[in-house]
């Protein structure tokens, strides 16, 4: 399966915010939302980061409860790695077991087209076991 297909499934709507944002602010944004991270973009809508739960732990053991009143920029992390439409599964698995990341931004000819999570990838291949499950007690019967 395709980056394409998963985003197909999931839908490409991904929330974001801006580096200048007030870290508070983007938890609240996470917490009603129910995700654990925001891309960050600029005025010019380029992706410059990702704000994750990771680095907002890492944040609050460096500045304490300090980190609510510090900008998004000053916690994000920076180093994206981004897929296209055409990577596939065990690409994209790849990548976030090297780069210990959870998220990947799919990107399209510069344009952004949805964010893939690990959650996304294990849905995934829970869904093709089942599948390969079932069609191995077909075959046995």
């Amino acid at each position: 399966m395709l980056a394409e297909s998963i985003i197909n499934t999931k839908g490409g709507a991904v929330i974001t915010t801006h580096p200048d944002t007030i870290v508070a602010a983007a938890l609240s944004t996470m917490v009603q939302e129910k995700i654990g991270a925001l891309l960050v973009r600029d005025g010019s809508d380029d992706i410059v980061g990702i704000i994750t739960e990771r680095d907002v732990l890492h944040g609050l053991v460096e500045h304490g409860s300090d980190l609510l009143e510090l900008q998004v920029a000053d916690l994000m992390t920076r180093n994206i790695h981004t897929a296209s439409l055409e990577d596939d599964v065990g690409t994209l698995m790849t990548v976030m077991t090297e780069q210990r990341c959870r998220h990947i931004p799919v990107m399209e000819e510069g344009a952004l087209c949805g964010l893939i999570s690990i959650g996304d990838l294990v849905k995934y291949r829970l869904k093709e076991m089942e599948t390969e499950s079932s069609q191995l007690r077909d075959y046995i019967t």
